[in-house]
């Protein structure tokens, strides 16, 4: 059975936050909050009759109005326009609302709940769609760097490969110079003996 729905508010960046939620977690998960705002003083339950009949009305969609002002909340709304000036028009308390002319019955309730959780579907099925991009985003990189890294070993390898068959012809050159310099000393030392003979 769906829960009743409770009107929560916070602010956050440049935006108050209003959303119709069956409890202070579902509020916290639908703002996107990573830490608890009702126990940091930052949260709380609404009971100003507006708000609470415009959260009622699209119940589960987080609404906006700009921050510090007492203007209707609204799934889309506008920036706030007089942040630089400094000056507030909030002077103190609110003055207190009229009732709401919404009649709360409990097929009304049911109706909202079941529109929450209908809302809190679509975002869910909108983050599993997110995070199925960001995981396949992952994968085609992950892809990429192995293909990358294949390639960088196989011409290590192949490197490797000539620069030991280098050493290899170095090594038989090497002993090659030294076999010629020992066989052009015994040449160079008998032709200098027949020199020396022909001389006298």
């Amino acid at each position: 059975m769906a829960r009743k729905l409770k009107t929560f508010q916070t602010s956050l960046g440049f935006f108050d936050l209003a959303i119709a939620a069956p409890s202070m977690k579902a509020a916290l998960e639908a703002w996107g909050a990573d830490s608890n705002l009702f126990h940091q003083g930052a949260a709380k339950e609404s009971d100003d009759p507006d708000v609470i009949e415009a959260t009622m009305d699209a119940p589960g969609v987080v609404l906006k109005r700009p921050v510090g002002s007492n203007g209707p909340f609204r799934e889309h709304a506008e920036l706030p326009t007089d942040l630089a000036s400094g000056s507030s028009k909030k002077t103190g308390r609110r003055q207190p609302r009229k009732p709401s002319k919404r009649a709360h019955n409990d097929a009304a309730d049911r109706k909202a709940a079941l529109a929450f959780e209908k809302e809190q579907q679509r975002r869910e099925r909108e983050r599993a769609k997110e995070e199925a991009a960001r995981q396949k985003e992952r994968e085609r990189r992950q892809l990429a760097v192995d293909k990358a890294q294949g390639v960088l070993d196989a011409a290590r390898r192949k490197h490797e490969e000539k620069a030991a068959d280098i050493q290899q012809q170095l090594k038989v050159l090497e002993e090659l110079a030294q076999d010629e310099e020992a066989r052009w000393e015994k040449e160079k030392a008998r032709l200098e003996a027949a020199l020396r003979r022909a001389r006298g």
